[in-house]
Formats: structure tokens, sequence, C-alpha cells
């Protein structure tokens, strides 16, 4: 049985932490949102970190994190900005697989609404459409396997996802 994790990459509203859960029970892995934990350790929401401390600060505290994780078979849910730390990515790509859920700019728009409640990581002169075509070409480069996830229900991914895992025997909780 592998040891390695499954990492979702992806935009905001992509579905990294209610596919990563399904991913998690399904596959019987740990499983890890690293937003969740930025905001355990700063005592602060993503968007607080945006606002005090502008969006370099949120890329550098994510960085930080995910260079600390030191786990195994688990699904670990990442941030947006994730891509934007080489070493963080390099490290999270030698303990796991790198999957990316992909969804189109209006999937986003539809699933995020008013994005600057989200603490999304970004300039602030920096449009949606900008971000997306910046980060999409990130996702691209880091992830091993890309699933469409605009179309489909969270489960529905989650079976894409293990499908293609089992296909290039990548899945760390099958047998």
């Amino acid at each position: 049985m592998s040891s390695k994790n499954i990492v979702l990459i992806g935009m905001p509203g992509s579905g990294k932490s209610t596919v990563g859960v399904l991913l998690a029970k399904e596959l019987g892995l740990g499983f890890i949102d690293t937003d969740l934990i930025i905001q355990q350790e700063t005592g602060r929401t993503l968007q607080a970190i945006v606002d005090g401390d502008g969006y370099q600060s949120l890329r550098s505290v994510e960085g930080r994190v995910l260079l600390a994780l030191d786990v195994q078979r688990h699904v670990i849910s990442t941030g947006g900005s994730a891509v934007y730390s080489d070493d963080a990515m390099a490290h999270l790509g030698r303990h796991g697989v790198v999957v990316f859920l992909d969804i189109s700019l209006a999937a986003v728009k539809r699933r995020i609404g008013d994005h600057s409640m989200r603490g999304i990581s970004r300039h602030p002169q920096q449009s949606l459409e900008e971000l997306f075509e910046e980060r999409f070409a990130l996702y691209n480069h880091y992830g091993q396997i890309t699933v469409r996830a605009d179309q489909q229900t969270p489960a529905q991914v989650c079976e894409a996802v293990v499908r293609e895992l089992t296909r290039q025997n990548l899945a760390p909780g099958m047998h």
C-alpha cells in the first residue's frame, strides 16, 4: 500500500475541500485543509490576513504551512494560491500525487460569487479573469492528473479522481 498523499489544487470554488473529504472517505485516508491550518496558526481568516497584511503575506504563510506538512496517506486540500510557491509544490509533489480540479472561469464566478469575500490572494488591481489566466498555467504545470470539475457533482468528481488514480496505478488507499 502506498504512503503517498493526494494533493488537490485548483481555483477557489473548484471543490478541493468538498471533494477532498469525499476522497479521504472513499480511500480510507486522512484529510487536511491547509486554509484551515493557516487560520488556526494565525488566529485570523484568510480575508483578514489579505486585508491586514496584503496578499503576499497570505502567500508567504501558505508556503510555510505547506512546507511544514509531514504526513502520509492524506488528502491535502490546498489554498488556491499554493502554486505560487515552487518549493512548496516540489515538497508536495515528492510526497504525493498532485490533482488539478479544473473548472471554467464561468464556474468560478458562479460558485464563489463576490470573490472579494473569499480571502483570495491576488494583486489589489487584478481582475478575477487575470487571476484565473495566471493560475491556470500554474495548475497545468504542477498537476500530474487533471480532472474536469465544473459539470459534475462533488461525488462524480471524486469518482473521476479515483478512476484516474487507479488507471495510473497511483491510488494510495487501493490495495
